[in-house]
This record gives C-alpha cells, sequence and structure tokens, in this order.
C-alpha cells in the first residue's frame, strides 16, 4: 500500500508526505472521521513509508529494501497491529490479537478498506462483543518497551481505539504521555468522541473528511473495471465511502450469480429437464452454506417481485433491468394459486439448509418441487 493508492485525499497525504521530510513526525497520531475514506490504508501507507530503508525524494518507500519488503505484507517486526476481538468461550484471560492476526492480514491485504461488519464476518464472532483488552494494551506496551529489530521506528496502528475497554485506554495513555524514542502510535478512529479526552489532547488529530463522487467513480473504474456509467451509479449512493462502494460493488456481483442461478432452476423446472435440474443443484452444493442460504432469500424476492409484476404496477416492483427483463417472460408463471406454495417450499429448503441437511438433495428435491408448482394455474 502506498499514497498512490489510497483514494482522494490529496491534503491529508501531501501533509504527511511533508512531515516526512522535515522530519518532524508527531508521536502519535489520531487519523479522524467516517469509515471508508481512507484511515487505514493511509496509517499503513504512512508506516510502511517510515519503515522504509530507502525512501525516494518524493517521499515515497522504494518498493525494494527488506523493510519494504517485509511492511508490504504486514509482517515487518517493528510494525505492530491492533485492532478489537472477542473473547473466546471457555477463555478467562482477556483476549489479544495475535491469535487473530493471520485473518486481520489476509482481510487488509485483500483491502484495507475494511467495516467493522466485514471484521465480524471474517473471525465469525457469533454476535459477541468486539473490543480491545487491558491484554492487548499490555502487548502494545511489552513490544514497544523492545528496541527496533530493524533498528529503525518502531510504529503501533491501533484500529478503531475507541473500542478500547477503559483499563485498557489508561494502560495506553501512560505510555503516551512518556513514549519511548522512535515510537509512533496511529490510532485509526471511526468515532473519535469516544476516546479518552487525555488521549485525545495527546495525539496529534488528522481528519479525513467523506470522499467525493467523482475520487469514488474513478477509483471503481481503474481498480474494478467498470463502466462510467455504472461507477457514478454507486459511487453516488456511497456517502463519501469507498468500503461501501465495495460492498455494493461486490453485493451487485452476487446478484448477478443469483440470478443466473434462479433463471437455470426456473427454465429447467419448465422444460421438467431432470438431468439438468440435478446438475444445477449440485452446482448448488458445492457452494457455501452463507451462499446457499442467500440465494434462497433472493429466490423469495424473485417470486414476490414477479407476482407483482403480474399486476402491471412497475412502481411497486424493485428489479434491476437484468430482473426486469426475465421477469417480461417468466412473471406469468407466477400467480394466485402457486406463490405461497412456492414460497413455503423456499422457506422449507431455508430451514433444512440451515439445519445442516445434505445440501444436494435439499436443492433437488427443492428443483423437483418447482415442476410441479410452476404449471398451477
Amino acid at each position: 500500500m502506498t499514497f498512490d493508492e489510497i483514494v482522494g485525499q490529496e491534503p491529508i497525504k501531501r501533509r504527511l508526505q511533508a512531515s516526512f521530510a522535515s522530519g518532524e513526525i508527531p508521536h502519535a497520531l489520531l487519523f479522524a472521521g467516517p469509515e471508508g475514506t481512507g484511515k487505514l490504508p493511509t496509517a499503513i501507507a504512512f508506516a510502511q513509508l517510515l519503515l522504509c530503508q530507502h525512501p525516494e525524494a518524493d517521499g515515497k518507500p522504494c518498493g525494494h529494501c527488506t523493510g519494504c519488503a517485509m511492511s508490504f505484507k504486514l509482517e515487518h517486526p517493528d510494525l505492530h497491529l491492533s485492532f478489537p476481538v472477542y473473547k473466546p468461550n471457555g477463555q478467562t484471560t482477556p483476549p489479544v490479537c495475535q491469535p487473530f492476526m493471520p485473518e486481520f492480514r489476509s482481510l487488509v491485504l485483500e483491502s484495507p478498506y475494511i467495516s467493522v461488519d466485514e471484521w465480524r464476518n471474517r473471525i465469525k464472532t457469533d454476535n459477541k462483543q468486539l473490543f480491545i483488552s487491558v491484554g492487548e494494551a499490555e502487548e502494545i506496551l511489552t513490544r514497544l518497551s523492545i528496541k527496533p529489530q530493524q533498528g529503525g521506528r518502531k510504529i503501533s496502528i491501533i484500529w478503531l481505539p475507541e473500542l478500547m475497554r477503559e483499563e485498557a485506554a489508561n494502560h495506553l495513555l501512560k505510555f503516551l504521555e512518556e513514549p519511548t524514542p522512535q515510537t509512533i502510535f496511529i490510532l485509526v478512529s471511526n468515532v473519535p468522541e469516544k476516546l479518552l479526552e487525555t488521549i485525545r489532547s495527546r495525539t496529534q488529530r488528522i481528519d479525513f473528511p467523506p470522499l467525493t463522487p467523482a475520487e469514488i467513480s474513478v477509483a471503481l473504474q481503474k481498480r474494478s473495471g467498470l463502466s462510467p456509467e455504472d461507477a457514478n451509479a454507486i459511487a453516488q449512493t456511497s456517502g463519501g465511502n469507498y468500503t461501501a462502494a465495495q460492498a455494493a460493488l461486490r453485493a451487485d456481483a452476487v446478484s448477478a450469480q443469483n440470478l443466473d442461478m434462479f433463471k437455470l432452476l426456473m427454465r429447467n423446472a419448465y422444460k421438467r429437464d431432470l438431468r439438468e435440474l440435478r446438475s444445477w443443484a449440485d452446482n448448488m452444493a458445492r457452494l457455501g452454506r452463507e451462499e446457499q442460504k442467500g440465494f434462497l432469500l433472493y429466490c423469495i424476492k424473485m417470486v414476490r417481485e414477479n407476482f407483482v409484476y403480474n399486476f402491471r404496477h412497475p412502481e411497486l416492483c424493485h428489479m434491476t433491468a437484468e430482473e426486469t427483463d426475465f421477469a417480461r417472460n417468466f412473471a406469468r408463471f407466477i400467480n394466485e394459486n402457486n406463490v405461497i406454495p412456492i414460497r413455503d417450499e423456499i422457506e422449507t429448503a431455508l430451514r433444512d439448509i440451515e439445519q445442516n441437511t445434505a445440501s444436494a438433495m435439499v436443492f433437488y428435491d427443492f428443483a423437483l418441487q418447482i415442476i410441479v408448482l410452476l404449471v398451477q394455474k
């Protein structure tokens, strides 16, 4: 991650590069602002610049030294990452980040524009509370109390410090008051107002404004290959949040995949092609459980929308152009006699999937029921 890869925030990037060039780097920075504005990517890019052994004159890491090789993988021994985690069942000691580090590195390397919900899903919290414990605060202080292993700076990036328990925050405060030489803290906060005032007062705050639709649109076109029209549509609804824009892009991809599977199901059920339906069920069984549940929920939506489509009130339908195009020929098969039974079959399949019933059998039985129900008039 380099400054060139960060979406927008040009004044902030120039400010940090100027700070680096002058050597006047605050010992504690607070990157504050809404989700998806680039705080974590900027923190990582700045840390990688600080850890580079041969930085370029224009404020960029060289990309070739040992420091760059390690920091670009988030594996530099003097780059310390902390983030909220949950307490596993049966654990009696305060949870720390190290056991979750592989998942965090993997998620951030995929894209550093991450959300709390994405992190929850990655580590499967099962609705447990996320927080930064006093145990992690002690780990931070222990790591930063030793000499840098590469002989340069030590950097601690704390993602979402507002989720620190009070005891953890007080531990950190002591270190912020008397930092060791060559140690730099970067706190990355969505809600800085929830931090202790004593911590905020000991940091230099940099506010990240929401991104403009134009900045998000250009990034989507360059990085995801979207057309200007599609990129603009997502950018206009993202609220200045590039993380939300990425999520919308993934949702569009999932929706397109679900539509293709829905078409295959209905067309082969109409043709009574048992061989193709069996192949369809086997393909569905290869998907993950959450993907299978997501498809069945999509089926409920499509059955409802096609039923409404029959009443010739397009303003009441909520389908994409591709879904509407399919509905023009398919909607007539969803009527007063079968809409409820079809929905019931979908809900039965959804229940069976949630109970870990053999999914190939569930989807094949579901497809056979659709054959019968499509002919009800």
